[in-house]
């Protein structure tokens, strides 16, 4: 299964793995549209349960524009992993360009309240050069 994603990052215990796929048919690429979806796994294997507070993503596209979305959650949710859980959930981004890029963290809660940021690992976002 790990295979599936092309991308990974392991930070105090817990690794984000990444799969990212361009979709075409989400994408108008003659008014200039692009759209990815990402898959992303996240992997409790500490010792301890821990829970998912925010995210904060860089977005960056082909022409260097950054674009920085913080957010509560994912996908509406502020999962609890206990230790040798995952949370997976998938997500799109769409772009002006037909390549950029996608990293970030998230701030992770243990049981006595401290926080810790979890890497997001860097991804690029690249359509096949039919599609640009």
């Amino acid at each position: 299964m790990k295979q599936l994603f092309q991308h990974a990052a392991a930070t105090e215990g817990v690794v984000v793995r990444v799969a990212v796929n361009f979709l075409p048919e989400q994408s108008r690429v003659d008014a200039g549209k692009w759209f990815w979806v990402y898959h992303i796994r996240i992997e409790n294997e500490g010792d301890q349960p821990i829970q998912l507070l925010t995210r904060h993503w860089r977005i960056t596209d082909g022409r260097g524009l950054v674009n920085f979305v913080d957010g509560e959650g994912v996908v509406g949710e502020q999962p609890v992993l206990r230790p040798g859980q995952s949370h997976d959930y998938v997500s799109g981004c769409p772009l002006g360009t037909p390549q950029g890029s996608m990293q970030g963290h998230y701030t992770m809660q243990r049981p006595d309240g401290s926080l810790f940021e979890v890497a997001i690992p860097f991804f690029p976002l690249a359509a096949p050069a039919t599609a640009s």
